[in-house]
């Protein structure tokens, strides 16, 4: 009887073990908006109108792959390939880093970006930078059509503890954690990191464009 209950023991333990190993399948670093624009092959503004599971291939055993279908309607392209998007795929679980609660009733608008894959598809992910375009600031809602392009070939550096700091000239330390003790604060709201003529990287504050005098010499 001991040993049926070491068993049985043993057993619950693996499962819960890897009930909580699924749980926490998907796991992303934080990232700056600008990070998520230029990593991204597609950014769009888009209402989202439908949402079907749908078959994606066969794994190596033969078994189905299931996706999420959304149908959308894009209604901007900020960084893309010259056509319109009209499907994005996904993941079906949350648990496998799967988008799976946007609103398909066709009246709020997302900010999505994602990984163009080679069929010409779209697919997105928990890691990707998806959000309410209400939710947007003006800076960044203004930094999608050029800005943060600017400064793609900057590197932010996320400051998890301080003291922290730039290892290089084309680095922009963020620092919104330590700061206000949340990811998306005020640089993540209201800057860009902006490569200046003489090859250095700076953050950039405001909707206007950068002046000339910032590109150059100004510190922001």
């Amino acid at each position: 009887m001991k040993s049926v209950r070491s068993c049985i023991g043993t057993l619950v333990v693996l499962v819960l073990f890897r009930v909580g190993e699924i749980a926490e399948a998907c796991s992303c670093s934080p990232v700056h908006p600008q990070q998520a624009f230029c990593n991204a092959d597609v950014v769009i503004r888009a209402k989202v109108v439908g949402k079907k599971e749908v078959d994606s291939g066969n794994d190596i055993y033969g078994n189905p792959i299931k996706r999420i279908q959304y149908e959308i309607k894009q209604i901007k392209m900020f960084k893309g390939p010259d056509r319109h998007i009209d499907v994005v795929f996904t993941a079906p679980s949350s648990a496998v880093c799967g988008v799976t609660n946007l609103d398909t009733n066709g009246k709020k608008e997302y900010l999505i970006s994602g990984k163009a894959e080679a069929n010409g598809k779209m697919h997105v992910t928990l890691c990707d930078l998806i959000m309410p375009w209400e939710s947007m600031s003006a800076t960044q809602k203004k930094s999608l059509s050029q800005r943060y392009q600017m400064g793609c070939d900057c590197k932010i550096t996320r400051c998890a503890t301080f003291p922290c700091e730039i290892s290089a000239p084309e680095e922009c330390l963020w620092t919104d954690w330590v700061t206000e003790k949340i990811i998306h604060g005020r640089q993540s709201d209201h800057y860009a990191c902006i490569k200046r003529g003489d090859g250095s990287c700076a953050w950039y504050r405001g909707v206007a464009p950068p002046k000339k005098e910032f590109l150059e010499v100004e510190d922001p």
